[in-house]
């Protein structure tokens, strides 16, 4: 009906009726409709006016004042417009008129003040009247007209300001109208509306003054999951300008947890040196441990030596497997499990069992691996170490020698899995390998220091000590094992020593190939994500120096790699190095490109760059290129940054294995595996299910190992069904068997304990060197006849890089283990809500330490302890609460 009104009301106003007749009738029957009340306010406000277009300035103020009155107190519903704003619509046009004729002076002002409040509802699209009419108008208080308006100028200014930047004209005039928006909006609980506004305007700085301790949280959320969705550099300046917002309010281990996020050092020390609580600063070396980053406490950051002996430990996370083994005990794992405990070849038919003797030395490699990922971490299994009571020299020799040559690398290897970050009791046990004659045994000890030594610093580096021997020897697998166990052991550490004694390997024209792939692995990963110049240098210079027939070769392939380790998530600072790759053989000229690409954007979401992929892997081409496996890999690695474009891109995929390739076909499983791993979604897993029977035995192989990879650490009943079947289904084709038992090994890792997903801090913070661990498995597996299945199985260890325990641990103010019941459940995103929304729904109580699986999130179940932590993960140090009473 309102419109009927609005459509007359405006030919009234605009053009002379042709039938003044009708004209009334019309009129009358429109005045019939509304009732006594509305009627008379609607009269009231045509009197108006007229007044206000009245000679006399006495009767136009008044006028003006009792319009501005009504406008002001008109509280209609949300739904509709406002009973004023309705019946002065047709004469906007009128007053806007009149108010060009009038004289400056206040009332004019005043005039422009109403018209700017009518412009809500009657200007025309892309006119900014509404603004116009504001920057003519009087200075005053802009909340005064409501909510709707401030926000419709809000709007009309963003595309005003990006006018006037296009033109070069002057801002000032809008910037003192967003300084009043923005205190508006954060005074009335609305601020993604503030932030938005500042970044149309481009000026986030004015953030900083605005925030106060009611709002600073809520502010900070929407910026950190609003960079998310920006392209470089916005995201930075935004997460900057939340660290300041985090630093000004002394929450500071949410200003370090986006210090991290920028991996930005400078932020890191300043966050110690600003902070001047111990117990905070114990809290903030349990992140970094977590991170897994390599960092040194200076007297500037803790002063006192003691304190800073207590932090420096933490960081380099020395009570890690001490910590691990009170969850276990708490959850009682501890029993050690054998392979045929996860294979339950028992559930099976008669056949599987039969098929056993198809080839017992890969059989046997199989469940050295199985028996490593479960037991890892424990100190004990029913294969490696030998049971403390028994008088002989226990099994392990025995098992040991149940593997035929390099099998025997990969089972030496596994002692230093099972006993996972114990570094002393590790070294001790593994020690006896040392003295063996047969040089497999002695390439698997060495990867075994470098296993135990993984994620845990130790100030008088034991591994570099006892590697840096063996890495001149002349066997080339006694060399790759010291030259693994090197890079698994520093991932991140940038030690020099170990650059300039690699480096020289790299040049040496006479190493073997392998030593050399190896050695460029390792080199990566000691420098992840640092950009080292020397470093790329001798990578570059080392597949430059390849032949022909080598740069056919799978192993090469990990030269490219070793290259985009060292720009892992770092943006366009590869682009140099990228064009210093097209200038290499055509042969890989391709893969080195879509390497670089994919890690230097892993971990940023960027959109354009999933496209770029996305564009490579539809094209088809002949059977010999190669590139398209990693470009697969590459959207599953920047996609995995946010929920949204997992999503997506899981989707693309499925597009992909229907029309791809062959070799693309090989990579999607794979790619699916990173985008969820250790986090088992339906629909990915039924995918994979599917593929693992795929005609084509490379795809299955893929589909296989992704099923464990997704499954990690989850103890997922169904897939660890799927996987029991596989191997019953494959038990005549040894190489799928093989992998049915990685798989089966990787879904009870640790026994359910671990996690291998390289996200932690509620998916906000990326590990480098998991990151890396991962990527380095996941490109040996796109051929896997020639690495996993070849002689390079012990590839597979680089995964225990992203091995984490998936444990929230509560600790006092000693750092003793502390049970406190906890609230776990599944993590709701509440950025942008109105009021104090529940952040995880459909919980369960229990008292720490508990698991948690992906995509959950705890929050404490007690008033007794704060937390130092903003996120409960991990170690997370409780203090008491000064004002808590005990309900009497």
């Amino acid at each position: 009906m309102s419109d009927q009104k609005n459509d007359a009301g405006t030919s009234q106003a605009n053009a002379p009726a042709k039938d003044p007749k009708k004209k009334e009738d019309q009129k009358k029957k429109d005045d019939e409709d509304l009732s006594e009340e509305d009627l008379a306010l609607k009269q009231q406000l045509e009197l108006y006016v007229e007044r206000v277009q009245d000679s006399d300035p006495g009767l136009q103020k008044v006028a003006l004042e009792s319009m501005r009155h009504e406008i002001r107190t008109s509280t209609s519903s949300m739904t509709s417009v406002p009973k004023p704003l309705k019946f002065l619509r047709p004469h906007y046009g009128t007053l806007k008129a009149f108010y060009e004729t009038m004289p400056e002076s206040d009332l004019k002002k005043y005039l422009a003040d109403i018209l700017s409040v009518l412009a809500l509802t009657m200007s025309a699209e892309g006119e900014r009247e509404s603004l116009k009419y504001r920057l003519l108008g009087s200075e005053g208080d802009i909340g005064s007209w409501g909510h709707e308006y401030v926000r419709n100028l809000a709007g009309e200014i963003a595309q005003e300001y990006g006018k006037r930047q296009s033109e070069e004209a002057a801002i000032e005039d809008l910037m003192e109208l967003v300084q009043q928006i923005v205190s508006f909006h954060m005074k009335h609980n609305a601020e993604p509306e503030a932030v938005d506004l500042l970044m149309e305007v481009e000026d986030l700085d004015l953030l900083i003054e605005h925030v106060d301790k009611t709002n600073f949280k809520r502010t900070c959320l929407y910026l950190t999951s609003a960079a998310r969705y920006l392209p470089g550099p916005d995201d930075m300046l935004v997460l900057d300008i939340a660290y300041s917002i985090y630093l000004k309010f002394e929450e500071f281990a949410s200003a370090l947890q986006i210090a991290l996020s920028l991996d930005n050092m400078q932020h890191v020390r300043q966050v110690f040196t600003t902070c001047d609580n111990q117990l905070k600063k114990m809290q903030f070396c349990y992140i970094l441990a977590r991170h897994g980053i390599t960092f040194e406490l200076d007297d500037e950051m803790v002063a006192d030596d003691d304190e800073r002996e207590t932090l420096q430990d933490i960081i380099n996370n020395t009570k890690l497997s001490e910590s691990y083994l009170t969850l276990a005990r708490d959850i009682e794992v501890m029993e050690p499990k054998s392979p045929e405990d996860i294979y339950k070849a028992h559930l099976l038919d008669g056949r599987a069992s039969a098929g056993a003797s198809v080839d017992s030395a890969r059989q046997n490699l199989a469940a050295t691996f199985v028996n490593a990922f479960v037991n890892a971490g424990f100190g004990q299994d029913k294969l490696m170490t030998a049971p403390a009571d028994s008088s002989i020299g226990g099994s392990s020799g025995n098992w040991l020698f149940k593997n035929k040559e390099h099998g025997k690398t990969s089972a030496a290897a596994s002692l230093g899995m099972i006993l996972l970050w114990d570094v002393d009791s590790g070294l001790a046990q593994i020690d006896k390998y040392f003295h063996s004659n047969d040089n497999h045994v002695i390439a698997g000890a060495l990867l075994g220091v470098g296993i135990v030594n993984c994620g845990v610093k130790n100030d008088c580096d034991p591994a570099l000590a006892l590697l840096s021997d063996y890495i001149g020897k002349e066997d080339s697998s006694v060399r790759i094992g010291a030259i693994m166990g090197l890079g698994i052991a520093y991932a991140g550490a940038q030690n020099e020593q170990i650059r300039s004694s690699l480096t020289l390997i790299l040049n040496d024209a006479k190493a073997p190939l392998d030593v050399i792939a190896f050695t460029a692995i390792s080199l990566g990963l000691i420098y992840v994500g640092s950009c080292n110049e020397e470093v790329a240098q001798a990578i570059i210079f080392a597949l430059m120096d390849r032949s022909e027939s080598e740069l056919g070769e799978p192993l090469t392939r990990l030269l490219p790699l070793a290259l985009g380790l060292l720009y892992l998530g770092k943006q366009e600072r590869v682009e140099a190095t990228a064009e210093v790759s097209k200038t290499f053989n055509e042969k890989i000229r391709k893969y080195c490109d879509m390497t670089l690409l994919s890690c230097a954007y892993a971990g940023t979401g960027n959109v354009l760059k999933v496209q770029n992929l996305l564009g490579h892997c539809a094209q088809h081409l002949e059977k010999g290129e190669t590139h398209q496996g990693p470009a697969v890999l590459g959207i599953a690695m920047v996609a995995m940054a946010e929920e949204l474009g997992l999503d997506m891109s899981i989707r693309s995929l499925e597009h992909l294995l229907q029309y791809g390739e062959q070799n693309i076909r090989r990579a999607v499983p794979l790619a699916l595996g990173l985008l969820c791993i250790s986090n088992p979604k339906v629909n990915v897993m039924d995918t994979l299910s599917r593929l693992s029977h795929d005609s084509d035995s490379e795809v299955a192989m893929a589909a296989v190992i992704s099923l464990g990879l997704i499954g990690a650490g989850t103890n997922n009943a169904r897939i660890a069904g799927m996987l029991r079947n596989l191997s019953s289904y494959y038990y005549k084709d040894a190489s799928l068997l093989f992998c049915v038992r990685i798989a089966q090994g990787l879904v009870h890792l640790g026994k359910g304990l671990l996690t291998l997903n390289p996200y932690h801090s509620d998916r906000f913070l990326l590990s480098p060197t998991a990151l890396a661990g991962l990527v380095t498995m996941l490109h040996a597996c796109l051929d896997m006849k020639a690495m996993v299945l070849g002689k390079y199985h012990y590839v597979l260890y680089f995964i225990v890089l992203a091995m984490q325990p998936r444990m929230l641990m509560t600790v006092d103010e000693n750092l003793k283990p502390l049970s406190v019941p906890v609230r776990v459940g599944q993590a709701v995103d509440v950025v942008g809500q109105a009021g104090r929304p529940k952040t995880i729904t459909g919980f369960q109580t229990h008292s720490t330490p508990v698991l948690l699986a992906a995509g959950d999130r705890a929050e404490l179940a007690t008033e007794k302890y704060i937390p130092l932590s903003p996120i409960l993960e991990g170690h997370v140090i409780l203090k008491e609460n000064p004002d808590y009473r005990e309900d009497s």
